[in-house]
């Protein structure tokens, strides 16, 4: 697949005929609502002919792997299924391999360079002994290129069938699912969750889930609250106790604690209950995350940053979660959610005090709309990346794309004359946090938050990596 960036009077037939590839299956992988009207700006994924795959109504992997003379383990493997998996139309699907016929003067060592895959797999793949062997006219099979192996974590609020059919749809794409959220109460009990439906959907994906425990309380997260936890031991049992007894019985796989805006004076005692609780948990065969505010020096002030220690907790639990969005963030003025040069100079300080291993880059899958000029006080809408472009197409704004923030946004006027600045992610955004993930070297990523319909992410995220289950 590519990206493509719609230009004045393209239309699908046009790009149809540029590509090689249907403009049916365009506007299936991108779910465009009206192939007649496309938007000035807006990124699209184009599907690859012989290498990609567009699942059309009545599809199945059988189906898919006869046509394209693949084996079914093969197609499985690559696009990480299982017998489980859902098919939905217009999703994407890498194939595993395809026929190159080779050109007079071509070499083995030149089509592996070409394609990106190495000379061993290619050889392999094709039986070939004596790599000096090959001859024009030939035809040989292409393996799929090589993609490094990554970790992705998806956050979903959606507690219901409808969000575990969301997870069912779109579990291959991730190793951990955590559904959000479980809040401590002051006594060291929790809250109630039912989540049922989540868990066995990422089950039957085969996506570990992860409890995620909060000090939400009141709509908001609250300082009082940790401290009471963090100061007090025997609160620190009970609450440890009842993680264990919730975990076994629904079958998670780990914790993720996100407690935010943290008592400054908490952060020893936050590290020490992160030190006492780590080998509770491994002990039981459960894996210890934390999510930590964005920060870009170690005393970096704010009640949302002090108590959060990069460098202790990267010695203590087994991955952290940067929260690297929300500088635009819905109360404050119009900017990019996740400005690809904020997030660097985050990940800068991270990579130098917490191993590289453990780090999980926050993503994020929305955007926001704000009211301009903006005032104090006034609290922008989000919306999902999919909403941002039905936007720009009714109200015929041309999407523009920030060079220094890696992010698309636009402006447009509403019916009453009131004006608005828009921010999202697209295809090319998420393509530049794709490729910071491998220029740091880093475990993966971690999405915010499920149940924004963005359907380019997903084949953009599988072309990059393949996802580590």
């Amino acid at each position: 697949m590519q990206i493509y960036v719609v230009k004045t009077r393209d239309t699908l037939w046009q790009l149809s005929q540029q590509f090689g590839v249907s403009g049916n299956d365009i506007a299936l992988v991108n779910e465009i609502e009206d192939p007649n009207q496309l938007v000035v700006g807006q990124s699209l994924v184009i599907p690859t002919p012989g290498r990609n795959a567009v699942v059309h109504a009545g599809d199945t992997i059988q189906s898919l792997a006869n046509q394209y003379g693949v084996s079914i383990e093969n197609l499985m493997r690559v696009n990480r299924l299982n017998e489980a998996s859902i098919l939905s139309i217009g999703q994407l699907l890498l194939i595993p391999s395809f026929i190159h016929v080779i050109q007079p003067g071509e070499t083995l060592s030149a089509i592996a360079n070409r394609y990106g895959v190495s000379i061993h797999s290619l050889s392999q793949i094709n039986g070939i002994t004596n790599t000096s062997l090959i001859y024009a006219g030939q035809s040989i099979r292409i393996p799929l290129m090589d993609r490094p192996v990554t970790e992705i974590n998806a956050y979903t609020t959606a507690i219901s069938d409808e969000g575990a059919q969301e997870v069912r749809r779109l579990g291959h794409n991730f190793t951990y699912l955590s559904p959000f959220m479980y809040s401590v109460k002051e006594d060291g009990s929790l809250t109630e969750m039912q989540e049922g439906a989540l868990l066995d959907a990422a089950k039957a994906t085969d996506t570990a889930s992860l409890l995620v425990l909060t000090n939400f309380r009141n709509r908001k997260f609250d300082s009082d609250l940790a401290a009471t936890i963090l100061r007090n031991a025997t609160i620190q049992e009970t609450l440890i106790t009842n993680l264990l007894a919730i975990m076994k019985e629904k079958g998670y796989q780990g914790l993720n604690i996100d407690f935010e805006y943290v008592y400054p004076e908490d952060r020893e005692n936050y590290n020490a209950f992160l030190r006492k609780l780590a080998p509770r948990l491994h002990a039981e065969g459960f894996l210890l995350s934390t999510a930590l505010a964005p920060k870009e020096s170690a005393d970096q002030p704010g009640l949302l940053y002090e108590a959060h220690d990069y460098q202790a907790q990267g010695e203590i639990v087994d991955f952290i979660i940067l929260m690297t969005y929300e500088w635009g963030w819905a109360g404050g003025p119009p900017l990019a959610i996740a400005p690809i040069n904020k997030v660097r100079d985050v990940l800068d300080f991270a990579v130098s005090v917490i191993p590289r291993n453990k780090i999980m880059m926050g993503i994020p899958l929305y955007g926001r709309d704000w009211k301009i000029p903006w005032e104090q006080g006034t609290i922008a809408r989000t919306i999902s990346p999919q909403a941002a472009v039905r936007l720009a197409k009714e109200h015929g704004a041309a999407i523009q794309y920030h060079e220094q923030y890696q992010s698309p946004f636009f402006r447009y006027t509403d019916d009453t004359g009131q004006q608005h600045e828009v921010w999202f992610e697209d295809a090319r955004s998420m393509q530049v946090k794709y490729d910071t993930i491998k220029q740091y070297g880093i475990r993966g990523g971690s999405y915010w938050v499920l149940g924004n319909p963005f359907p380019q992410n997903w084949p953009v995220l599988q072309q990059n990596f393949f996802i580590k289950k």
